[in-house]
């Protein structure tokens, strides 16, 4: 092997390879970044046996050549090169040499033999902005479990409906709902994304822009732009019935500006008690809702929020944490929560906005 290539590139796409190489005592080759120089390119490869990722860089190939080296080394030494616009790289003696106008550096491979091959996915095909995906799963993947005692709740749920494509995630406590609009009406019956690799496949394809192919099998799904490709397993189980639990008529409505909201819970934050515990009370005809929180050893805190309010006086009580989530996930400035008796599920929904909808669980007295 000997290649030329520019060094800006090789950062950006180890940034992105290195995070998903495995940590394996028993196969070690799982916590290396395999290189594959063919033809005009470079390709990084890197795999848990979990989620795998290829990247293709352009590059000068004056020789082809195969080789694997440890991901962290790559990672912390490209980390500290700088100034350089391209680097040098060449197999020798099976190590890889690296050099730049000023460093040369010689790595120390890993046979490269048993680096498992990181497949493709062939099925149903779901092409989409890559932005509008990963709004989707972005709006929910917080909700999901991070025990994988229940795998199933310890994903991200995603299933077509007509021309929606739902993206759900649930820990049992709360629950987080996004509807994305999809030009094409799909068939599959709905696929679960690992938390784990949900939240890799986040940090690789946030802020790129056009569109995403996305392959979906039975144990598998794929996802390709550009010159970036990433495959996952999905968990084989059934996603809880949720739509079950999702009150059908509530009896109190308010609407608040969610900016009222958010700061009343931080205020919370400062009282509450080690179970995160706060009170929500709301007395639609005296047109008081309260948000209150206490604490043996710190003190206590009631905060009262103007809003439109209408139905049955309620109040319950939940984890101040779990509501505080969903704020990144709703845009507009003003918040819908709906209830439906004392003690019963909340529904939180953006004003104007019916793609999302998160459900928090009460807390017992």
């Amino acid at each position: 092997m000997k290649i030329e290539c520019s060094i800006d590139k090789i950062k950006k796409a180890l940034i992105s390879v290195e995070r998903i190489t495995g940590k394996n005592l028993t196969l070690p080759v799982l916590g290396s970044v395999l290189w594959v120089a063919t033809g005009k390119t470079l390709k990084l490869r890197a795999t848990n046996l979990n989620i795998g990722i290829e990247i293709e860089i352009p590059a000068k190939i004056e020789k082809e050549g195969v080789v694997a080296v440890r991901g962290d080394i790559l990672s912390s030494l490209f980390s500290f090169l700088t100034g350089d616009l391209t680097v040098n790289f060449e197999l020798i003696n099976g190590n890889l040499l690296v050099k730049t106008k000023t460093s040369t550096i010689l790595l120390k491979s890993i046979p490269h033999e048993d680096f498992p091959t990181i497949p493709m996915v062939e099925g149903e095909v779901l092409v989409l902005p890559v932005q509008k995906f990963i709004e989707g799963i972005k709006s929910v993947y917080y909700s999901a479990s991070f025990s994988e005692i229940k795998p199933e709740i310890g994903s991200v749920y995603i299933y077509p409906e007509n021309d929606i494509l739902f993206f759900v995630s649930t820990d049992s406590f709360r629950l987080a709902e996004k509807k994305i609009k999809i030009k094409e009406k799909l068939l599959f019956d709905g696929i679960l994304i690992p938390f784990k690799n949900v939240v890799e496949i986040i940090k690789v394809f946030d802020g790129l822009e056009g569109d995403i192919k996305i392959t979906l099998q039975k144990n598998q799904i794929s996802f390709l732009i550009d010159n970036i490709y990433l495959n996952s397993r999905v968990v084989d189980g059934n996603f809880p019935d949720y739509k079950q639990i999702i009150p059908k008529e509530p009896t109190t409505k308010l609407v608040v500006l969610k900016q009222d909201f958010l700061s009343s819970l931080k205020i919370s934050n400062i009282f509450s008690d080690k179970f995160n515990q706060v009170v929500l009370t709301i007395k639609p005809k005296e047109k008081v809702f309260e948000v209150e929180s206490k604490n043996t050893d710190v003190g206590e805190n009631k905060t009262l929020i103007s809003g439109a309010l209408s139905g049955e006086d309620v109040s319950a009580n939940f984890n101040y944490k779990y509501i505080l989530d969903c704020f990144q996930s709703i845009g507009g400035d003003s918040l819908s929560i709906e209830l439906s008796g004392n003690n019963k599920p909340m529904i939180i929904k953006g004003v104007g906005d019916p793609s999302f909808m998160y459900l928090v669980m009460p807390m017992n007295r």
